[in-house]
């Protein structure tokens, strides 16, 4: 499964960036965000067409 995290602006909660990954590394991706107070949000992206 392959998930889409948005790094979201700290003032208005608008994404920033967006890169899609497997599942394996979202932990890693949130640990390190957590480590510097970073706001992500988090969804599965639709596999259907890979």
């Amino acid at each position: 499964m392959r998930f889409e995290i948005m790094r979201l602006d700290d003032v208005d909660g608008t994404a920033l960036d967006t890169t899609v990954v497997d599942a394996a590394s979202v932990n890693r991706i949130v640990q390190q965000a957590a480590a510097i107070g970073q706001r992500l949000y988090i969804r599965p992206t639709d596999d259907a067409a890979s």
